[in-house]
Formats: C-alpha cells, sequence, structure tokens
C-alpha cells in the first residue's frame, strides 16, 4: 500500500448531489404530469407546463444523470488506473460549476430564457459555462487515464470517455448561436439544417450522455456487486466500438415526414435498426455476467436494481429501433407512445443504473461497506419498479390509441376524430402517469432517508491507492 490516498471528496460530493437532484427533477416531473390531467395547477406564467417541462428533462438528464456520472467516473477512473485524480483543483471546479450550470438552469428556464432547443435549451452565457465545466472534466478524466500505473485501460473507462469526447462535439456544434443580448440568442443554422443538427444533437444526447455513459458505469458496478468479472471483455470492446460508430447516424428518424430529405430519413431508420444489434449485445453481456451469481439477486437489493435496469436497456433498445422504420413511426410519433419510449429508458435504464450504483458508492463514500437500511433499499426497488410499470404501459396504450385515433377516417375522407377527442381520452391514462411518476419519487425519497442515516455521525473515508500490482478495484 502507498501512503497516497484517492480522492473521494469530489465523488462523495457529486454522489450525495444525484439523489438530491433526482428528487427535485422527478418532482417537477410529477408536477408537469400532473398539469395535463389538472390544467388549473398552470397557476403562474413561471410554473406553466411550457416553462417547467425544459426544466424537468434538464434536471434529471443534467443535474441528476450528469452527478451520477461525475461521481461514477471519477470513482471508476481512479480504482482502475490505481493512481489519485489528475488535477484535483479542476476537478473541484467540475463539481461547483455544474451545480452552477444546474441552479442557473432552475432560475432561467421558468423565466421563459430559453434557445428552444430540445436538451439545450439554455441560452449562450450557461452555454459557455457548460463548455469551461467540460472541458475541465476531460483533462480531469484523461490526465487520470494517462496517468495511470496500470498498462490495461478498462472498458468502463473506454466508455466514459467516448461519452466525455462527442458530448463536448455535440454541445459545441448544436449551440453555435448568435447572441442579440445576454439573454438571447438565435442559431447558427436556420430551416431544416437546424432541425438536423438539433437531432444529431439531441438523440446523441440520449446515445451518449444517457447511454454510453452508464454502459460505463455498468460496465464496472455489475462485476464489482456480483463479485463476477465480466461475461466477455471481447464483446465489451465490440459492443464499445459498434455502438459509438453506429449511434451517431441515428438521429434523423426524429424527423421523419418532415422537410429533410427523404434518403436522410433512411439513413437514420437503418443505422436505427443496425444499432439493435451492440445494444442487445452489451446487455446481455451485462446480464450474463451473474453467471454462476443468480442466486444473489434473492437477497442483494442493489444487484436488482442493476439487472433491472439492464432489462430496461434491452426492451427500449428494442423498442427504439422499432420505432424509427418509417410505418411504425407514422403511428407513434407525436404521440405518448414516444414519452412511454424515452421514460422506459430513462426511468428503467439510467436511473436504475444510477441508483444501483450510488447504493453501492455512498457507504464506501464513508467507510462502511453498506447502506444503513437493506431492507429501505428492497421497499425503493419494488415502488420504483411498480411505479415505471404503470408509467410506461399507461403511456403506450394511450400512444397507440392517439395513433389510431388520428388517422381514422370516414368513408368519405374526413376524420373520424377531432383532436379534443383524442385528448378525452388520453386522460385516464395520464391519470395513471401521474400515479407511477409519484411512486418513483416515492422512493427517491426513501433513498435520501436512507442516505442520511447511513452518512450521519459519519467521518469522510480516504481509500488508500492501490499498489500497481494489486487485484482490480
Amino acid at each position: 500500500m502507498q501512503s497516497q490516498t484517492y480522492n473521494y471528496k469530489v465523488v462523495r460530493q457529486f454522489a450525495i448531489m444525484t439523489v438530491v437532484w433526482g428528487i427535485v427533477g422527478m418532482l417537477v416531473g410529477v408536477i408537469v404530469a400532473a398539469q395535463l390531467v389538472w390544467p388549473e395547477l398552470n397557476a403562474a406564467e413561471w410554473l406553466h407546463f411550457g416553462r417547467l417541462r425544459p426544466l424537468h428533462t434538464n434536471a434529471v438528464i443534467f443535474a441528476f444523470g450528469g452527478c451520477a456520472l461525475f461521481a461514477t467516473s471519477y470513482y471508476c477512473v481512479q480504482r482502475t488506473c490505481h493512481t489519485r485524480l489528475f488535477a484535483p483543483g479542476l476537478a473541484a471546479f467540475t463539481f461547483w460549476g455544474w451545480q452552477l450550470v444546474i441552479l442557473l438552469a432552475a432560475i432561467s428556464l421558468p423565466l421563459g430564457f430559453t434557445s428552444g432547443k430540445e436538451y439545450a435549451e439554455l441560452e449562450w452565457p450557461i452555454d459557455i459555462l457548460i463548455t469551461l465545466v467540460w472541458v475541465s472534466y476531460a483533462v480531469v478524466f484523461f490526465g487520470t487515464v494517462a496517468t495511470r500505473k496500470t498498462t490495461h485501460i478498462y472498458v468502463a473507462n473506454w466508455f466514459y470517455g467516448g461519452f466525455i469526447l462527442t458530448v463536448a462535439l455535440l454541445h459545441l456544434v448544436n449551440s453555435a448561436e448568435i447572441p442579440v443580448s445576454l439573454t438571447k440568442s438565435y442559431s447558427a443554422y436556420a430551416g431544416v439544417q437546424d432541425a438536423m443538427i438539433q437531432w444529431w444533437y439531441g438523440h446523441n444526447a440520449v446515445g451518449f450522455f444517457l447511454t454510453a455513459g452508464f454502459l460505463g458505469m455498468m460496465y464496472y458496478f455489475v462485476p464489482k456487486q456480483a463479485g463476477r468479472p465480466v461475461y466477455s471483455y471481447r464483446l465489451s470492446v465490440v459492443h464499445f466500438w459498434a455502438l459509438i460508430f453506429t449511434y451517431m447516424w441515428a438521429g434523423p428518424h426524429h424527423l421523419h415526414y418532415t422537410a429533410l430529405p427523404d434518403w436522410t430519413q433512411s439513413i437514420g431508420m437503418v443505422f436505427s435498426l443496425i444499432l439493435l444489434a451492440p445494444s442487445w449485445g452489451g446487455m446481455i453481456n451485462g446480464i450474463m455476467t451473474l453467471s454462476g451469481a443468480w442466486h444473489k439477486l434473492r437477497t442483494d437489493p442493489i444487484l436488482k436494481f442493476l439487472i433491472t435496469s439492464l432489462s430496461f436497456y434491452g426492451m427500449s433498445t428494442f423498442e427504439g429501433p422499432m420505432m424509427s422504420i418509417k410505418t411504425v413511426n407514422a403511428l407513434s410519433h407525436y404521440t405518448d407512445w414516444t414519452v412511454g419510449h424515452v421514460h422506459s429508458g430513462a426511468l428503467g435504464w439510467v436511473a436504475m443504473v444510477s441508483i444501483g450504483a450510488m447504493y453501492y458508492l455512498i457507504p464506501r463514500m464513508y467507510g462502511k461497506t453498506e447502506m444503513y437500511s437493506t431492507k429501505l433499499i428492497t421497499t425503493h426497488f419494488w415502488i420504483a419498479t411498480i411505479g415505471i410499470v404503470l408509467y410506461i404501459a399507461s403511456m403506450w396504450i394511450s400512444g397507440v390509441m392517439q395513433g389510431l385515433m388520428w388517422r381514422a377516417t370516414n368513408p368519405d375522407g374526413t376524420l373520424t376524430y377531432s383532436f379534443v377527442e383524442s385528448v378525452k381520452a388520453s386522460y385516464p391514462f395520464w391519470t395513471i402517469r401521474v400515479v407511477g411518476g409519484v411512486l418513483f419519487l416515492t422512493g427517491m425519497l426513501i433513498m435520501f432517508y436512507n442516505m442520511v442515516k447511513t452518512i450521519a455521525g459519519q467521518k469522510p473515508y480516504e481509500a488508500p491507492v492501490l499498489a500497481p500490482a494489486g487485484a482490480h478495484a
């Protein structure tokens, strides 16, 4: 053992804020879901659905998901490289800078300051701060990999590294804008080119921020919690290269039946279908890592979170390519089916794997091996799972119903239903969605209580850096 210790401080900070921002983001989600059922909840201009909905997406993706990625990547890269985090001052800046970005989003979006771009609504001064934080993140992460004491770069770091580089590229290109004041700018692109750039960014935000980064999480925490080596290391490397090459080209499937050239739409569809192979390769690799350890699922609720997340990952990465097929898209697009698909990935995959990773990380940040209450983790798991199923099943049924009602015609060619009739028919399913969202939020509150009880009265723990010849961390 060496006297040097890992930098756990920044991991601790991000891990705690993951839970906090998870509650905030999901609370806003429940509010906007309730506003669709009870329109009178649109009480004030800055609490209107149109203002809160982008706040919800930014909070759950970049605040909750982002903090989870920072925490786990900083932990994983240190442990697998057997070295302390590079440039600790920059690492501290990434934490405080990221919290400032989130705070500015929470202020500016309800006030109506928006660029109007999905997942990129924040105005240009905040975009510049995001760029500074992200460049610092890249320096810290790749600096740690460059100064590693091991010859090997574990595959989780490949996924984290791919996610960091690609998100930087996406952000810089899509956020190119012409400022006209401190709070207003216009996109550097126009018309269908703007739409194409936006959905190249939008889908790859899903592909790299919400998939590649969290696959890095999966490749570290599933083998660790299962106490088994990854099922196939060769498959994990093939998975990485196939995924990052294919995902880049899938964005046009968001723009079927628009002014985008038909050949571009078709390319998006074809690459989306190809994407099924690497996605399922990764899902199978993660689940098969439990070979010889399936019995642990009975008693280990953290493994329940991690393996269930992989099941949802497999399901949503089957559903996505299917929805990209033009004939299916003609039914599904602009309906609640899309919302159900997004949340099967966001709640089922991203949130569940993040929660499992946080339950692993948080006690270890304080020198403990497990959370305050294993029973509460199990309770959280079942409440969250029931919440997800209620949410996505209601949205699937509602979505298919909407698509069928919108395309139904009378013998004389007129529409069978008015739009408002489809809205009325959707109401029961929107109510079920609120129930599902409340259940998932309740699970996060249980997690917060469990976290507080775990760290209460505990001193922060600093683990000694493993010697290069030591076992894999």
